[in-house]
């Protein structure tokens, strides 16, 4: 195990240095300029253009730019913004928290939600918790993100004025203690209402099919015959080996815990990520792209490895030495 999880750290620092080559290489090719943005359309002066490319270090070679870039990376400095003229590293800490607050907690709420009506529809199949839990799936499966937040922001928000509609505090109430977080609380219902409305019918339909898959093996069938409860058979059989597949989808989720909650961020105005990652993008800021990135890719390659180090745990058949 432990020989195992040396060459997965091994992979996984190869993994992040391509992707990291790869994501310097395409941001280069796309179209836009950052000088540009930064001088003005109206303004073509070259001695200015000249002193902000000596500035940031665009006047030299790619691969000059690529190495120098990655040598200030590995020193934990990630540059600073072109736009807010201020660290990456800084604004990033700022803002990943509530990206992070709001991604994880739908995502477990959409893994135990999804996870428990998957099982339920399994060893239910064909009846009308299955038939309606299969159907609702569908539906909030076809609809975008964006547009159920609108729609319950409009439902909760400006019908009803149940809750708050943008923001992660209200910040002319001035809360302090129990207020403050219960006040966090309860800007976070609509965001990770969306969230998790969404991401439940990928856990229930993985669920759900393991369930059903496991349990028509051959080895469920010879304990039935041995005359094993059904409760049993499940506790100690079926759900061991049917989870796995849900610890996978939970692991990739985590993974792109910043992209999936972009469009989400900027539909609630929540103070995360996501709308950094946007201005980043429109105003072609190479140093917080690079930055986002790089956090991006190692973030997958650390959770990856966790998968695979629980896949260990839940089923003492794998073995990976």
């Amino acid at each position: 195990m432990k020989r195992y999880v040396v060459r997965r750290i091994c992979t996984g620092i190869l993994t992040v240095l391509i992707a990291f080559a790869l994501n310097f290489a395409l941001m280069k090719m796309a179209p836009g300029d950052p000088i540009t943005t930064l001088m003005g359309k109206d303004n073509d002066s070259p001695e200015m253009r000249q002193a902000l490319e000596e500035k940031y270090g665009l006047n030299e070679p790619i691969p000059v730019q690529f190495t120098s870039y990655l040598k200030t990376a590995l020193q934990g400095d990630l540059g600073n913004s072109m736009i807010y003229n201020r660290p990456v590293s800084e604004m990033i800490s700022e803002r990943v928290g509530a990206t992070v607050l709001l991604g994880l907690t739908a995502a477990i709420l959409a893994a135990l939600i999804g996870t428990i009506m998957g099982i339920c529809a399994a060893r239910r199949e064909g009846r009308i918790f299955d038939v309606v839990s299969s159907g609702t799936s569908y539906v909030f499966n076809s609809m975008p993100n964006f547009w159920l937040g609108l729609m319950l922001i409009l439902v909760f928000s400006s019908g009803l004025g149940l809750l708050p509609s943008y923001g992660m505090t209200d910040t002319r109430a001035s809360y302090t203690g129990i207020m403050y977080y219960m006040d966090i609380a309860k800007h976070m219902v609509l965001p990770v209402a969306t969230l998790t409305l969404v991401l439940i019918p990928q856990y229930f339909r993985i669920a759900k099919s393991s369930v059903l898959q496991v349990t028509n093996e051959d080895f469920v069938t010879t304990l039935r015959a041995v005359g094993m409860s059904e409760k049993k058979i499940f506790n100690k059989y079926i759900f061991k080996n049917a989870i796995l597949p849900t610890v996978t989808i939970f692991g990739i989720s985590m993974a792109y815990l910043i992209t999936g909650v972009t469009l989400i961020e900027i539909v609630f105005a929540w103070p995360g990520m996501g709308r950094l990652v946007m201005t980043a993008i429109n105003q072609r800021d190479y140093p917080t792209l690079m930055g986002i990135y790089l956090i991006m890719s190692v973030s997958i390659a650390v959770v990856m490895l966790v998968v695979d180090i629980i896949y260990a745990m839940l089923d003492p058949r794998i073995r990976y030495e």
